[in-house]
């Protein structure tokens, strides 16, 4: 499975030229919310355009993962990296 995560401090965000090469009316901003992060034309757009994918304080990556793992992206400030799922007690 691949999954567009964000790998520098900032926060995910796409440019505009990726939208426009997703078919995505611009949303001012670049926040993508509306896009699940596995979306094929996500990882098309980032794969294909590299850093011209990266919005404003951004370093989008496809990462690749096995199919069957339960993951969560988890972030410190907009850096993110995939984590697998596990139980946790507080």
């Amino acid at each position: 499975m691949k999954i567009v995560i964000n790998k520098c401090f900032g926060g995910f965000c796409l440019s505009e030229k990726a939208y426009s090469h997703m078919g995505i009316e611009w949303d001012g901003y670049g926040h993508g919310s509306s896009l699940e992060r596995t979306d094929p034309k996500l990882i098309e757009c980032v794969e294909t355009l590299g850093k011209d994918a990266d919005g404003r304080h951004a370093a989008l990556k496809v990462i690749e993962i096995p199919d069957d793992v339960e993951y969560i992206i988890e972030e410190y400030d907009g850096s993110e990296h995939i984590a697998e799922v596990h139980r946790t007690w507080h």
